[in-house]
C-alpha cells in the first residue's frame, strides 16, 4: 500500500474541507483529502465577481449538462459544478442563506432523530463568523466569514424593497436570524474583498498541520473493500493509478453528483443497473443518485429608465474604474455578488409559509448568449431583473453511471416541473414578479418588460414561458439521501452508508429534501455536526 492514513476525504469542497479540518485539529489523526481539480489561487476565483468567469471554465469546473427535460420543453440545463479547491464554494454566487427552520424539523420528522432545527442550530453558529456579530442565532468566532456589505449594494435596491411593502410585504434584516420572511438584503461569504471559500475558512488552516494533507488532481476511480468493509480507496493521479488504505474510515465529500457516482462505481447502488456495466455489487442501495432535487427559477427583465449596474460594467472606462478599485481599495462592484436583495415570500397568502425565493439584480445581459453569465459585459442600456424560484419543490428526478468508466460523465435527469404543485407555484411566483412591477415604487423606473414582454399575459402563455426559458439556480441535492428506510435512503443519521462499515457520505448529496435558499451555508452545517459524530465515535467504531 502506498498511502496509509486514518481518514480519507474525497473531495476538498465545502464539506471536504470542514471535516479535514475538524478531523485533524485534536493531532490525533492523519487526514488525507483527494481533489479531482486544481488550485483555488487564481484571481477570477478570489474576485468575488469572478464567478462570471468560472462559469464555463473547464479548468476549474465539471461543466454538466442534464438530458433533454420535458419540463422545460425538452431543453438541456447547464449544471457548473466547482473541480478545484474549495469546490463549488470556490465558484458560486456566495449567497449565504441557512433555509427556514422548519425545513429541519421537516428533516426530523422524516425519521431523521437529531437533525432539527435546534440540533442543527449550534453547527452553524459554531462554523461562522457573522459581520453584524453574534447572538442567539448568529455565531461570533467560526472559521466562515459571512459579510453584511449592504452599504455597498446598489441604490436600486431600496426602491424593490419599496415595491415590496407596497404589495404588503415586510423588510427583514436578517434572513439568517429568527425568521427567513420578508425582503433585505443577501448576506455573502467574502471577508476584506475577497471570496471566503470553505477552502480558505477550513482547509488552509488545517493544512499547516502535520496531520493533514492534499493531493490536487487526484480523481477517485473507486473505493476498496474487504467484504463489506470499505479498507481504501483508488484514485489516478498524473497518469498513474495510486491507492490509500483508511484505516478508520472512507468519507465521500464529492457533492451531489459525483458521490453517487463513485458509490456506483464501487459496486454500492441498484443491483440490477451495476450488473449492467459489469460492476460486481457490494450491497444493494436502489437510493443511490434518486430523490434528486434542484431550484428551478424563473426571470423577468426590465430596461430601466434610472442607472443600474449596467452603466457601470458596460462602457471599457467603467470596466476599467471598476477594476482599479478593486485592486486598489478591494471594493465596488468586483468585491461584490450582483444577487444583491431579493426575499423569501408567499407566493399567495394560502400558502402556510414562504416558498418562493426571490432575487432581485440591477443588472442585466440579454444579449450573452443562452445560459452564459458574462458579468462584466451586461447590456449596453440601463435594466434590472427580477425573478422567483420554488424553495422546496416536490419533483424529484435522479441521476445514474452510463458506463463503468469512471471519466465519463453520469446522466442527468432533474425532472423538473413533472408535479402540477411544482407548475402552481411557479406560475403563482410569476404573477407576484408581475404585481411587483406594478407598484408605485417600480413602474415609475420601467421602461418597459423586455421578456417575456407585454405579449406573454395568459396563464398558458406564462405557463408556456417558464417551460421555455426557467432554468437552475445550482442547487442539486439528495442524491445520497439521509433516512431511515435503506430501501430509500442511503445513508443513516450519523451520515453512514448503509449495509456496509467504515463509509460515509458527506455533503449535499445527504440532505433528505432540499432546504429553503442557497446550498453551500446548509452544507457546511453538515459537515460541522458530521464531524462530531465521526469523532464522538472514534473510539466505540460503533459501525452498523
Amino acid at each position: 500500500m502506498e498511502l496509509e492514513f486514518d481518514y480519507v476525504i474525497i473531495g476538498a469542497g465545502s464539506a471536504g474541507c470542514v471535516l479535514a479540518n475538524r478531523l485533524s485539529a485534536d493531532g490525533k489523526n492523519r487526514v488525507l483529502v483527494l481533489e479531482a481539480g486544481g488550485s483555488d489561487r487564481r484571481f477570477w476565483i478570489q474576485t468575488p465577481i469572478g464567478y462570471g468567469k468560472t462559469f464555463y471554465d473547464a479548468a476549474v469546473n465539471w461543466k454538466y449538462l442534464t438530458e433533454p427535460e420535458p419540463g422545460i420543453n425538452n431543453r438541456r440545463s447547464y449544471w457548473p459544478r466547482g473541480k478545484v479547491v474549495g469546490g463549488s464554494s470556490s465558484i458560486n454566487a456566495m449567497v449565504y442563506i441557512r433555509g427556514q427552520q422548519q425545513d429541519y424539523d421537516d428533516w426530523r420528522d422524516l425519521g431523521n432523530p437529531g437533525w432539527g432545527w435546534q440540533d442543527v442550530l449550534p453547527y452553524f453558529k459554531k462554523s461562522e463568523t457573522y459581520a453584524g456579530g453574534g447572538d442567539d442565532f448568529r455565531g461570533c468566532d467560526g472559521p466562515l466569514y459571512v459579510n453584511n456589505p449592504s452599504a455597498e449594494y446598489h441604490p436600486l435596491c431600496r426602491q424593490f424593497f419599496e415595491a415590496a411593502q407596497q404589495q404588503g410585504f415586510g423588510v427583514n434584516p436578517d434572513f439568517n436570524g429568527a425568521d427567513q420572511e420578508g425582503v433585505g438584503y443577501y448576506q455573502i461569504t467574502t471577508r476584506d474583498g475577497r471570496r471566503m471559500s470553505a477552502a480558505r475558512a477550513y482547509l488552509y488552516p488545517a493544512l499547516k498541520r502535520n496531520n493533514c494533507e492534499l493531493i490536487t488532481h487526484a480523481q477517485v476511480t473507486r473505493i476498496r473493500f474487504s467484504g463489506r468493509v470499505a479498507t481504501g480507496v483508488e484514485f489516478v493521479h498524473k497518469g498513474r493509478t495510486r491507492q490509500v488504505e483508511a484505516r478508520r474510515e472512507v468519507i465521500v465529500s464529492a457533492g451531489a453528483i459525483n458521490s453517487p457516482q463513485i458509490l456506483q462505481l464501487s459496486g454500492i447502488g441498484d443491483p440490477e443497473l451495476l450488473k449492467d456495466f459489469g460492476i460486481e455489487p457490494v450491497t444493494g442501495l436502489p437510493g443511490v443518485g434518486r430523490n434528486l432535487q434542484d431550484h428551478l427559477d424563473y426571470c423577468i427583465y426590465y430596461k430601466s429608465l434610472v442607472p443600474t449596474l449596467n452603466n457601470r460594467l458596460y462602457p471599457w472606462w467603467g470596466k476599467l474604474f471598476a477594476g482599479a478599485q478593486y485592486l486598489l481599495f478591494r471594493n465596488g462592484p468586483l468585491s461584490l455578488s450582483v444577487n444583491q436583495c431579493g426575499g423569501f415570500l408567499r407566493s399567495h397568502p394560502s400558502r402556510p409559509r414562504p416558498n418562493i425565493q426571490m432575487y432581485f439584480a440591477a443588472i442585466t445581459y440579454t444579449t450573452a448568449p443562452p445560459g452564459q453569465r458574462p458579468l462584466m459585459r451586461p447590456d449596453p442600456y440601463p435594466g434590472f431583473l427580477n425573478s422567483i424560484g420554488q424553495t422546496r419543490p416536490t419533483s424529484r428526478g435522479h441521476l445514474q453511471i452510463d458506463s463503468a468508466d469512471p471519466f465519463a460523465p453520469v446522466t442527468i435527469n432533474p425532472n423538473y416541473l413533472s408535479t402540477d404543485e411544482d407548475l402552481a407555484q411557479m406560475l403563482e411566483g410569476a404573477k407576484l414578479l408581475r404585481a411587483l412591477a406594478k407598484t408605485p415604487a417600480l413602474a415609475q423606473i420601467i421602461d418597459e418588460e423586455m421578456r417575456p414582454g407585454p405579449g406573454v399575459q395568459t396563464d398558458d402563455e406564462l405557463i408556456e414561458d417558464i417551460r421555455n426559458r426557467a432554468d437552475t439556480v445550482f442547487h442539486p441535492s439528495c442524491t445520497c439521501m439521509m433516512g431511515p428506510d435503506p430501501k430509500t435512503a442511503v445513508v443513516d443519521t450519523n451520515c453512514r452508508v448503509y449495509g456496509v462499515e467504515r463509509l460515509r457520505v458527506v455533503d449535499t448529496s445527504v440532505f433528505p429534501t432540499l432546504i429553503s435558499g442557497n446550498t453551500n451555508g446548509p452544507t457546511i452545517m453538515v459537515a460541522e455536526k458530521a464531524s462530531d459524530l465521526i469523532l464522538d465515535g472514534r473510539e466505540r467504531q460503533s459501525f452498523q
